[in-house]
């Protein structure tokens, strides 16, 4: 159990690279179509360090903390596929098949998988707060910055959207060094 726990802190430290730095990039250089991979495939790396960071903090959290850990994997889920398809192939289509794509279903689709996300962010990020296992800075970041960072997905990339998945990508980061150094002296129970 305890590799598996680990594997979620080596996963959360390559998800939060993964939207951070491409962040940091774009800031200065625009989206590219290295960015934009790396982006699209970070949020795989998200699952794993949700589900170490609930282990550890499960008996804490309580059910809000339950509850937040379902909401927010099954959102998790759904946006990452959202970021993989907005990162990865509709960046490529031109305005107008866009612009037509995104005025059917497709557009209730990804709002739908964002909303869950929100959700469950916030769940998640407030039973963090509550819990006190994990430094309440990144916790009370990931309650406010991932949820930001869904609902300006779909907007042009500018300062502000580059400067968020820098916040984001701090966030995990530093999560996923918390949960490490957790892990140094956790025992199951």
């Amino acid at each position: 159990m305890l590799s598996l726990l680990r594997f979620g802190a080596i996963s959360g430290l390559l998800c939060g690279l993964g939207i951070g730095a491409p962040g940091a990039v774009e800031a200065f250089a625009g989206e590219t179509v290295a960015t934009s991979a790396v982006l699209g495939v970070a949020a795989a790396f998200a699952p794993p360090l949700l589900v170490a960071l609930h282990v550890c903090q499960a008996d804490a959290a309580g059910r809000l903390g339950a509850v937040g850990y379902a909401v927010n994997l099954v959102g998790l889920g759904l946006f990452g596929g959202a970021a993989f398809a907005l990162n990865l192939v509709l960046v490529h289509l031109d305005t107008g098949a866009l612009q037509a794509l995104l005025a059917g279903p497709t557009r209730l689709a990804l709002l739908g998988a964002a909303a869950v996300f929100v959700v469950g962010s916030v769940l998640f990020g407030v039973a963090m707060v509550r819990a006190r296992v994990f430094p309440r800075v990144p916790a009370v970041a990931y309650a406010a910055a991932l949820p930001a960072f869904a609902l300006l997905a779909p907007l042009p990339d500018t300062p502000l959207t580059s400067g968020l998945h820098v916040v984001v990508g701090l966030t995990l980061v530093w999560l996923s060094l918390a949960l490490r150094a957790r892990l140094a002296t956790w025992t199951p129970q």
